[in-house]
């Protein structure tokens, strides 16, 4: 799969020779003549939608950057409109070619290695914020960890001024869940990924005394040592709601001081870990915005960097160009048994989108299915090997481009990112999502100018350059990995800025309820 290198003019974009299909770079209205094509535009298309770039027979492939997004459902005239209404959604054979594709990746030389300021743990861990984290062991203290977190109001904290914030950690699970297997497992090692995170400098977590996710439980089989920086309350035991907000807050000022104590240093790029995320996509998506944030990441994974690629639902179609570039034949098959477990197992049956349909806002940005949005996902991973593969919220260890195993869905899809070690998250839309991560900061980066201008309060660097002709994929690409390690040196992000990020730990729930 090749991606766009030269700037963009003209009204229309061919993104390859073999491609059926040209992408709308602005409105173009009924009767528009395309130069170079000798045929006229048979409808309005708006920005980021696709005409037929030829008369295309009833089921032959859709091509986009010479990859199959779909068939078309009937004869297709040259100059039509090419969307889910004439693009028929169906599964073909692809060639998943384990490993031929793979080539090391050439690292930075020696002295030439990127850096950024960030704060080293005392275990050699590497944290680009410095929050304090409250967790909720089930839904029934949710209220009491952010009770504790919402006292320490920006006042309280102006003593502390190495210190990001105190932050809740709450969800709606812990209880009325399987007692064991996969889905506690799963809750438990997310919360432990929190718990340890290099972006907390300590953390307490609250229990109610009676929920199936036990305090203990957690303890163990998350090898957690409650301690000096590790704090633990059981509201059965500490006398309620109010006395145990109370003891939180306490216990929360004993650590400030500690907690304030660090200071940021010069260290590697090597330990930025950097969770790839995209949503509210659109046609420009894999035009702008993923590829120079996968040049972005080619040049992190270059400097001993790690990317996490994610979204399971949001590489399917395309799987196959991740299999090909897998370090091993094993990678691959990770992927793909990932991959397997969703289609066969997880969402048969159900309306979601790795079935085909994708989001409405998706459809309106000029998405026709789930094979299109993922050809646009995918390549926020670059164009290196893959590395490994993990279960969501694993613990990362192996550098270089990554795979996790997560939903679609960002604020999920993100925490999983986070519980496995990432520090920073990347953040690509077309539609204009508003999001934040705590406790990481969160880049967002459009795909287009319009948008960008429209939402600028929100929005950290605009790659609708690329489709103004301005800047190509690679100078964008700088731009990002040079944002990426200003924004870990401290830098806040617009996300920050406006406060976000406190809703978004949402744990994957994958069992039943009972």
């Amino acid at each position: 799969m090749e991606t766009q290198k030269k700037s963009i003019i003209g009204p229309c974009i061919r993104l390859h020779p073999a491609d059926n299909v040209l992408v709308a770079r602005m409105n173009v209205a009924i009767g528009a003549q395309v130069p170079g094509e000798t045929w006229g535009v048979r409808s309005q298309v708006l920005a980021g939608h696709k005409i037929a770039a030829r008369f295309i027979k009833a089921g032959e492939p859709i091509l986009k950057y010479n990859v199959c997004i779909g068939f078309a459902a009937a004869d297709i005239q040259p100059g039509s409109y090419v969307h889910s209404h004439n693009v028929s959604f169906q599964e073909y054979e692809r060639d998943y070619a384990f490993g031929r594709d793979y080539q090391s990746v050439v690292p930075v030389e020696a002295g030439r290695q990127a850096s950024f300021d960030g704060i080293v743990r005392a275990d050699g861990r590497v944290g680009t914020r410095n929050y304090l984290g409250i967790l909720s062991t089930v839904n029934c203290s949710a209220t009491v960890v952010r009770k504790i977190a919402e006292w320490f109001t920006p006042e309280r904290l102006a003593d502390f001024p190495n210190v990001d914030g105190v932050v809740a950690f709450s969800h709606s699970l812990g209880c009325g869940m399987e007692m064991t297997g996969e889905p506690m497992d799963l809750l438990r090692r997310t919360m432990a990924g929190y718990a340890r995170h290099a972006n907390l400098g300590a953390a307490l977590i609250v229990g109610l005394g009676c929920e199936r996710n036990q305090l203990n439980g957690l303890l163990d089989t998350q090898s957690l040592e409650p301690g000096p920086m590790l704090r633990t309350f059981v509201m059965q035991e500490s006398g309620g709601t109010r006395k145990t907000i109370e003891a939180g807050i306490a216990a929360v000022m004993e650590l400030l001081p500690q907690v304030n104590r660090v200071e940021r240093r010069p260290v590697p790029a090597s330990h930025l870990m950097v969770g790839l995320q995209c949503g509210g996509s659109d046609g420009f998506s894999s035009i702008t915005a993923n590829p120079a944030l996968g040049a972005a990441v080619d040049l992190l994974v270059r400097h001993g960097g790690t990317a996490i690629l994610s979204e399971t639902p949001e590489i399917y179609g395309v799987e196959h160009t991740l299999t090909r570039r897998a370090a091993s034949r094993a990678v691959g098959e990770k992927l793909l048994e990932r991959v397997r477990w969703w289609k066969e197992d997880y969402s048969v049956g159900r309306d979601v989108q790795i079935n085909g349909a994708v989001s409405p806002g998706n459809q309106m940005g000029g998405l026709a299915n789930i094979f299109e949005k993922s050809l646009g996902s995918s390549m926020k991973g670059g164009t290196g090997p893959l590395m490994d593969v993990y279960r969501y919220a694993e613990p990362v260890t192996q550098h270089g481009l990554v795979f996790m195993d997560t939903p679609g869905y960002d604020p999920v899809s993100a925490t999983g990112q986070i519980a496995g070690g990432a520090n920073l998250i990347a953040f690509t839309t077309g539609r204009g999502s508003m999001f934040g991560a705590k406790p990481v900061p969160s880049l967002k980066l459009a795909t287009n100018s319009p948008m960008y201008r429209r939402l600028e309060e929100d929005m950290d660097l605009n790659c609708g350059t690329i489709l103004d002709g301005e800047k190509t994929i690679e100078q964008v690409g700088e731009e990002i990995f040079q944002l990426m390690l200003r924004t870990a040196s401290g830098k806040a992000s617009k996300s920050e800025l406006l406060g976000l990020g406190d809703n978004e730990f949402v744990p994957w729930h994958i069992g039943i309820m009972s």
